[in-house]
């Protein structure tokens, strides 16, 4: 009888320990396995990061001048710095620092001051920038003008099996999905790493992206590494998580616990034959 006893116990046990002897390995959480081989020898970089100006961006617009007067025809709560006169059209308020944005419209245009409407489809602000300072310098508006603008809308959403979902407002052009994952607290371990799905609208298509995070080449050659305004990451979650609430994680929160009352009988019947 109490080598039955100590049968059934050592057996329960060891389904009780089962779960546990099946954590998630280091191989199946780390992200970039073997970049430090693949990267030995510094690569080139080769993708281009700058954002393209896409309708609902909010822009900001600064001019500078060695001549302030030559600035107040263009001066207004448009411009960074600018006056009080309002501008009509497609422009929001930025009521906090009393200067609103330029906001593109649904055809890529934006209404500038004296200039009227200009398109700004396919370009980055860069290239936003040199357009305005050249057409100051040119049509003899100001001849030392520098034009700097700035996209004040980048903004990414990232949701599923994060430690923080949700939407984030970034400053500057810059953003990888690495950095955009890190500020959302990062993955869990439950998170599946070999489908982390993008989705990005460019132009009037929608277009996905599905990136292995433990393979370094499909990371960093991935179209969706450098992130867009707007982008969309979402992170699956692995397929044999449990979801609080579910028949399935019902059933094993049961189970679990019929294990230790089991386990707590047996145990108190062994004390009692001894």
């Amino acid at each position: 009888m109490k080598r039955f006893i100590k049968y059934v116990i050592i057996t329960v046990v060891a389904a009780a320990m089962m779960p546990l002897s099946s954590c998630i390995s280091e191989k199946k959480i780390a992200y970039l396995q073997g970049a430090d081989t693949l990267y030995a020898v510094p690569q080139q970089i080769t993708q281009a990061y700058e954002l393209e100006i896409q309708p609902d961006d909010e822009l900001a617009i600064s001019v500078s001048s060695k001549d302030a007067e030559l600035i107040q025809r263009f001066n207004n709560n448009v411009l960074i710095g600018g006056g009080t006169n309002s501008v009509t059209g497609s422009n929001t308020a930025n009521t906090t620092s009393r200067v609103a944005y330029f906001l593109v419209d649904k055809a890529g245009n934006i209404e500038f001051p004296i200039f009227g409407t200009l398109n700004t489809s396919g370009m980055t602000s860069k290239k936003l920038a040199q357009m305005l300072q050249d057409k100051f310098r040119n049509e003899g508006w100001i001849l030392d003008a520098v034009v700097n603008v700035k996209v004040m809308s980048f903004k990414v959403t990232v949701l599923g099996d994060v430690k923080n979902p949700g939407t984030q407002t970034f400053q500057g052009e810059r953003l990888t999905l690495l950095e955009a994952l890190g500020k959302a607290g990062d993955m869990n371990n439950t998170a599946h790493r070999e489908h982390v799905l993008v989705v990005r609208e460019i132009g009037d298509k929608r277009v996905t992206y599905d990136i292995n995070m433990k393979d370094p080449k499909a990371v960093f050659d991935s179209p969706a590494y450098y992130l867009q305004q707007n982008d969309i990451v979402y992170v699956q979650p692995n397929k044999s998580v449990r979801v609080k609430g579910s028949t399935g994680y019902t059933l094993l929160s049961v189970g679990s616990t019929a294990l230790g009352m089991i386990v707590s009988i047996i145990s108190l019947i062994f004390a009692i034959k001894k």
